[in-house]
């Protein structure tokens, strides 16, 4: 099952990014793309709701997140993501009867009380917040292939595997699974990890006034430090965290570091990470894509980590051998002159096509 829009039999769902001039995604047989537009996969919408949570629960199960999955009734053993989904209904005053006016969010943060939800979703540009139906929700759902790709944990969706490189792979993923990915928390300042830091001591000043729950807002009384001056800042933009307002924590990073919702981003490309899911690496966190590029190559032209330690080079970028070919008429370069255009190479002919 497809999201999106229903389309031709025999063709994907028209790309979002090409606005009409692209009939329907068709599968490139080892590419990630579009071979009518030349798109990706998450420009054209081809997951479901089903197919994303299959996705996430395969990577967090077998990591200390499993818990945020559950195993699949009359499945293979295979377990899913339990994802948070929020709905708000709100009431409609007018001289009639009275109406209410639902909203329901594609994901919203575990384990909070819906006040303390909401306060986390108005954290986040607007244009992002997962609303179903709305630019956020598709937003998220492109983050998702973006940011955590199937063939960067599953060796039955890589074509660019050689014989001997599927044990590489395995290693791979578990080693990150056990030692970089984590699901970013949600709670008020002080708070996180249920008050509890990781190797340090919490500082007595704020245990002090630290509410018994972690939805309740710290109390100010005679003496107690004001919540919207605590002693908290942000670790990404170093201002001051205020007392009563959300934060997110990254157990990996130690319960003395906080994020402003909107500040916890990857430390490659900005982008906020998706579902809070993340991957620690030299003090910082990393979406899983530039986390996986930052150890080993990535593949210009299937989009899959190489395992291999024969593989073509060019500009700083990597293909595997049997991948370095032209992205119009697929001719093989090595050793051939090409041009690189966008990332993606062309053969000397196809070049002066594009030009003419």
């Amino acid at each position: 099952q497809m999201s999106g829009n229903q389309a031709p039999p025999g063709r994907g769902v028209p790309c979002l990014r090409c606005r009409g001039t692209c009939a329907g995604f068709e599968p490139h047989s080892w590419r990630k793309i579009c071979r009518s537009c030349k798109c990706g996969q998450e420009e054209h919408s081809l997951s479901s709701d089903a197919e994303d949570d299959r996705r996430v629960g395969r990577l967090l199960a077998g990591s200390r997140y499993a818990w945020l999955t559950a195993r699949v009734k009359g499945g293979d053993g295979a377990r899913i993501y339990k994802r948070n989904r929020m709905i708000v209904t709100n009431p409609i005053v007018s001289r009639k009867d009275p109406t209410f006016d639902t909203i329901t969010y594609e994901w919203a943060p575990p384990g909070l009380a819906q006040k303390l939800a909401m306060q986390y979703m108005e954290l986040i540009p607007k244009e992002m917040q997962p609303v179903a139906g709305t630019e956020g929700a598709r937003y998220r759902r492109r983050q998702l292939m973006r940011q955590l790709p199937l063939h960067d944990q599953d060796p039955s969706q890589c074509s660019g595997l050689a014989e001997g490189e599927l044990n590489l792979m395995e290693d791979f993923v578990k080693k990150y699974k056990a030692e970089a990915l984590g699901v970013g928390e949600v709670a008020l300042p002080g708070q996180g990890g249920s008050g509890k830091e990781e190797g340090k001591a919490q500082d007595k000043s704020v245990t002090a006034t630290k509410p018994p729950e972690a939805t309740k807002a710290p109390e100010v009384t005679n003496g107690a430090l004001d919540p919207a001056e605590g002693p908290y800042r942000c670790d990404a933009c170093k201002q001051p965290v205020p007392g009563d307002c959300p934060v997110v924590y990254a157990d990996r990073a130690g319960y003395s570091r906080q994020w402003h919702p909107a500040c916890f981003v990857c430390c490659r490309c900005s982008e906020p990470l998706v579902d809070l899911i993340y991957f620690w690496k030299s003090g910082a966190a990393w979406c899983g894509r530039h986390y996986c590029e930052s150890l080993r190559p990535r593949c210009a032209g299937c989009d899959e980590i190489i395992f291999s330690e024969d593989y073509q080079q060019a500009e700083g970028l990597a293909w595997h051998t049997k991948h370095f070919a032209c992205l119009e008429c697929e001719t093989l370069l090595t050793g051939k002159p090409f041009s690189l255009q966008d990332c993606s190479l062309l053969c000397s002919t196809c070049s002066r096509s594009k030009r003419l």
